[in-house]
């Protein structure tokens, strides 16, 4: 814990919500110790919507992200120095004494200009598998924090602390009734819930509708948060079946949807688990296959091996093996409390808390926790509104 004034902390969390969430679970951690936030976030939207609750004393600055696939070097080399030149106008401004960098692209431009002021860096790896990112990064950083043990031997830090994936605090127990009256839902039918993430959702989605005969059958009731492209579809589909039906592209209200599911249908992206994990519900993984490095297939592993969870590989599966693991999960009560009291041992309560007072005190041993005066700079921020947009029609 600090004893003196606290500094201001740079967060890097953009691009996907599996950094953003757990970048703002610290960034609530870090607020609650005195802290002044700046977060950097992408133009995607994703970022934009689910920062439009954000308290509005946390500055918010927009830098374009290319991740590096598929050979775009041209791409990616002209994204990161915008985003680093961004970044740089930005820090003569707000000049932060520390960055946290969430994993993606995101990240690596500012955590170079985080450097070269002199501020503490720091990364956080919530996958088993590091992403290109973390990996290129990890071997600068003062400190690096990762969810899965299997992570840090794979990153080039002298300086790895396990901490488990953080989560929002509002992820925790909840009324099921309530959750569902919230939600439209009948209150005493069980619920599936379906999520894809903010990418990827689409094999999700054709697998689920495949099976809502199923669905139709035993009188179960579906949540489905679809993404940005099948929410018409779904709803057709299963106004077709007879099931009944609650569709959202996206919902920002995550912990309000898990609370009402009896079991879901997910993506296995390290920050979705952390939530399922916090929540105890039972869930069928469908990994993402084209995610980088097949993490999410080996993040699913994890979960399965212990009992956690139950497996299905999007390339093999089909709607009757999906059919056929539902009922038990549903009809069981004795596997879901095993799965259940195996989930909790997945979740990390304490790994927001753990990583800032982590931050605060290397910066505290080091003298660098002196709070920062903003001085006026050109980089083109709306003081007022502590709302930064830097770059942003260049991205990605």
């Amino acid at each position: 814990m600090m004893t003196g004034p606290a500094p201001l902390i740079a967060i890097a969390c953009g691009g996907t919500g599996g950094h953003l969430f757990p970048g703002l679970a610290v960034a609530g951690q870090l607020a609650k110790r005195g802290c002044t936030l700046a977060l950097i976030v992408s133009p995607k939207e994703v970022d934009q919507q689910s920062l439009k609750n954000a308290p509005q004393e946390w500055s918010v600055i927009t830098l374009p992200a290319v991740g590096l696939q598929g050979g775009n070097y041209v791409a990616f080399g002209a994204s990161f120095l915008k985003s680093l030149a961004g970044a740089r106008r930005a820090f003569r401004q707000l000049r932060p004494a520390a960055l946290l960098a969430m994993g993606g692209f995101t990240g690596a431009a500012p955590l170079c200009a985080a450097r070269s002021i002199g501020a503490k860096t720091f990364v956080h790896e919530s996958n088993t598998i590091p992403g290109k990112a973390n990996r290129w990064l990890a071997r600068w950083v003062d400190q690096a924090f990762v969810g899965f043990p299997q992570a840090g031997s794979q990153l080039f830090s002298r300086r790895v602390v396990v901490t488990g994936t953080p989560v929002r605090p509002q992820f925790q127990s909840q009324d099921p009734v309530r959750c569902r009256k919230l939600l439209g839902l009948d209150s005493d039918r069980p619920v599936l819930l379906v999520m894809g993430g903010s990418q990827g959702a689409g094999g999700v989605n054709e697998l689920v509708l495949a099976t809502l005969p199923l669905l139709a059958r035993k009188g179960w009731q579906l949540l489905h948060l679809t993404g940005p492209n099948d929410a018409e579809k779904a709803s057709r589909a299963c106004k077709a079946a007879g099931v009944k039906a609650v569709v959202h592209p996206f919902l920002s209200e995550m912990e309000i949807a898990l609370g009402a599911a009896t079991v879901a249908v997910s993506r296995a992206g390290a920050s979705s688990l952390a939530e399922i994990a916090a929540m105890r519900l039972p869930t069928v993984l469908v990994p993402y296959p084209a995610a980088t490095d097949n993490h999410q297939e080996f993040n699913a592993r994890v979960f399965v091996e212990t009992g956690a969870a139950r497996l299905l590989e999007q390339g093999k599966a089909a709607p009757e093996m999906l059919a056929k693991i539902l009922p038990g999960l549903f009809e069981d009560s004795s596997l879901r409390q095993r799965m259940q009291t195996a989930l909790d041992a997945w979740h990390s309560p304490k790994a927001a808390e753990q990583i800032a007072e982590s931050m605060l005190q290397l910066l505290a041993q080091s003298g660098s926790a002196k709070p920062r005066h903003r001085h006026r700079s050109s980089c083109g921020c709306n003081h007022s509104a502590h709302r930064h947009g830097v770059g942003a029609k260049g991205a990605a």
